[in-house]
C-alpha cells in the first residue's frame, strides 16, 4: 500500500518548520482558476445549486492545493544546483503541499470523482512527482534511503495502473508523461539494482513507444527509439564482472554493506579525516550512458555509498524517535554529479564544495574525460604543460560563436590542468583520473602541505581489452580486475 508522501526526515533546523493547520483558502489571484474549474463541473455534473457547499467546498480546495503543488515544483528548477543549505526550505514546502494534496484526494476521491472528474492519470501524475521529490532529494543529499520511497510511489503507479487510459486518450502530451515515467523510473531501479525489474521496464517502455510512434506521427520517434538503446547498452554494461582467482566471472557489489565495512589494519586511527564531499565528472566520447549518466560514473557514486535502508524500519528502531529533532551524521558523503561539464560550470562546483567542507574534511573529485594532450614540445614542465582532461566547449559561447583555440602556442582552454586544481589543495584533496592522459597528473604539487593523494588510471591496455576500457571506463575495470597497475601519488 502506498503511503502518504512524507517530508524526508531532517533535523527541523535544516528544513523549513512543516505547514500546520487546514488548507489555507485560495488568495483572490487564484480564485478565477478554481472558478473556472468549478464552471466546468457544474456544466457536466447539473445545476450550480445542486451541488452541496461542503462538496463545493472540497473542490475548491483541491484545485488550490493542486495548483499550489504545481507552482512550488516547477520552482525547483529555478534552484541554485549547487550549495547545501540554499534550496533546503523550498523543498520542505514543495514536500508539505504535495503531502497535503495527496492525502486530501484519498480521502475525498469519490467527491472528486464525481464532482471534479478526477482520472487515474492525474493520480498517477501526483505520485510520479512525489517520487520525482525524493529523487531529487537524494541527489541533493545522497541519502540513498530516499531511493526507496521513490521506488515506492513510482511501483505504486504500475501497480494500479494509473496511466493504463492514457493510450485511450487522443493526447499525445499525456503518452509522453507516461514515456517519462517510465524512463525515471528505471533510473530508480539501476541505482537500487533492481536489475530485473529494470528489464521488465524496458520491455514495458518498448511496446509503449511502439504503439506511440505507431498512434501518432512525431518528431521524437528517433529520441525515444535511442533511450532504448541507450537503456539496453547500460543494461549489459552493468553490473561489474570480474574474474577470480580460478578464473570464473564473479559480479560485485559497489555499494558498502552495513555488515561488509574492510577491518582496519592494526595500529591504523580512525577519525581524523572524513570523506565529505565528492564531484564525479564524466566527460568521455563514445562511453555507455543512460540519462546524463555513464557507466563510471555511476558505479563510482554507488562507490561511495552505503546500501539503502527503509526510512519507516529506520525510524523504528530504538531510540530513532527520540533523537529525531537532534542534528545526525550523514551516512553518506555529498555528491556532484556533472555530465559533460564546461570549465566554468566545473570550476563552480568544485568552488562551492571547496567552501562548505567541513573541518576535517576530505574533497573528492572524480575525472573520467576524454584526454588533452599538449600540441608540441615545451621548454618548461609545469602544471600547464602536460595537458590535462577535457572539458565541455558546446556550451561556452562568446558573441555567439564557439571559443576556438586560436594559437598552437596557447595552452587549450577547454581542458582542466593540474595547474587548476592547486587552489583547492589547501584543504585535504583525493584526486583520481581516469583518463588517456592521466600522466599528466603524475608530478602532481603540494604547495600547502594538506593531505593530498592522486590515484591515476593506467594509459595503455592490451588491445582485446581496448574497446572495453572507452565503453566502461579505465579505472573501475582496473581496479576490480588488475589493482596492481594503478598508479598513486601521495604527496
Amino acid at each position: 500500500m502506498v503511503r502518504g508522501a512524507r517530508q524526508p526526515q531532517q533535523p527541523r533546523s535544516r528544513l523549513a518548520p512543516r505547514l500546520t493547520g487546514t488548507v489555507e483558502k485560495p488568495p483572490r489571484k487564484r480564485k478565477s482558476r478554481t472558478e473556472f474549474a468549478l464552471k466546468e463541473i457544474m456544466s457536466s455534473g447539473g445545476a450550480e445549486d445542486d451541488i452541496p457547499q461542503g462538496e463545493r467546498k472540497t473542490v475548491t480546495d483541491f484545485c488550490y492545493l493542486l495548483d499550489k503543488s504545481k507552482q512550488l515544483f516547477n520552482g525547483l528548477r529555478d534552484l541554485p544546483q549547487y550549495g547545501q543549505k540554499q534550496w533546503q526550505s523550498y523543498f520542505g514546502r514543495t514536500f508539505d503541499v504535495y503531502t497535503k494534496l495527496w492525502k486530501f484526494q484519498q480521502q475525498h476521491r469519490q467527491v472528486l470523482d464525481n464532482r471534479y472528474g478526477l482520472k487515474r492519470w492525474q493520480i498517477g501524475e501526483i505520485a510520479s512527482k512525489i517520487g520525482q521529490l525524493y529523487y531529487h532529494y537524494y541527489l541533493r543529499t545522497s541519502e540513498t534511503s530516499y531511493l526507496n520511497e521513490a521506488f515506492s510511489f513510482y511501483s505504486a503507479i504500475r501497480q494500479r495502473s494509473y496511466y493504463s487510459q492514457v493510450n485511450k486518450e487522443d493526447r499525445p502530451e499525456l503518452v509522453v508523461k507516461k514515456l517519462r515515467y517510465y524512463a525515471r523510473f528505471i533510473v530508480v531501479c539501476l541505482l537500487l539494482n533492481k536489475m530485473d525489474v529494470v528489464k521488465d521496464l524496458v520491455k514495458e517502455l518498448s511496446d509503449e513507444i511502439e504503439d506511440y510512434t505507431h498512434r501518432f506521427n512525431t518528431e521524437d520517434q528517433v529520441e525515444w527509439n535511442l533511450v532504448l538503446q541507450e537503456v539496453a547498452a547500460f543494461i549489459e554494461a552493468d553490473p561489474v564482472m570480474v574474474l577470480n582467482d580460478d578464473n570464473t566471472i564473479v559480479i560485485t557489489s559497489n555499494r558498502l554493506a552495513e555488515t561488509g565495512a574492510p577491518l582496519l589494519e592494526q595500529g591504523m586511527i580512525v577519525g581524523q579525516l572524513s570523506l565529505a564531499d565528492a564531484l564525479i565528472i564524466g566527460n568521455c566520447n563514445n562511453q555507455v550512458k543512460f540519462s546524463e549518466l555513464t557507466v563510471d560514473m555511476f558505479r563510482m557514486l554507488q562507490a561511495l555509498e552505503r546500501e539503502p535502508m527503509n526510512l519507516a524500519s529506520q525510524m523504528n528502531k530504538p531510540g530513532m524517535q527520540e533523537s529525531a529533532d537532534k542534528p545526525t551524521r550523514r551516512e553518506n558523503p555529498h555528491k556532484y554529479l556533472l555530465y559533460k561539464p564546461t570549465f566554468s560550470q566545473l570550476y563552480t562546483f568544485l568552488a562551492a564544495s571547496f567552501k562548505e567542507l567541513p573541518a576535517n574534511s576530505v574533497l573528492l573529485i572524480y575525472l573520467s574525460a576524454t584526454g588533452v594532450f599538449p600540441t608540441g614540445r615545451s621548454d618548461s614542465e609545469g602544471p600547464y604543460d602536460f595537458g590535462g582532461v577535457l572539458t565541455n566547449s558546446n556550451r561556452d559561447i562568446i558573441n555567439g560563436d564557439a571559443i576556438h583555440k586560436r594559437n598552437q602556442s596557447h595552452k587549450e582552454m577547454h581542458c582542466l590542468h593540474p595547474g587548476d586544481l592547486y587552489p583547492f589543495t589547501r584543504k585535504p584533496l583525493f584526486i583520481i583520473v581516469d583518463s588517456s592522459n592521466s600522466v599528466a597528473y603524475k608530478n602532481f604539487t603540494n604547495l600547502f602541505g594538506q593531505p593530498l593523494v592522486c590515484l591515476l588510471s593506467p594509459t595503455a591496455y592490451p588491445k582485446a581489452l581496448q574497446v572495453l576500457m572507452s565503453l566502461c571506463g579505465r579505472w573501475h575495470f582496473t581496479a576490480t580486475s588488475q589493482p596492481e597497475v594503478l598508479s598513486a601519488d601521495i604527496v
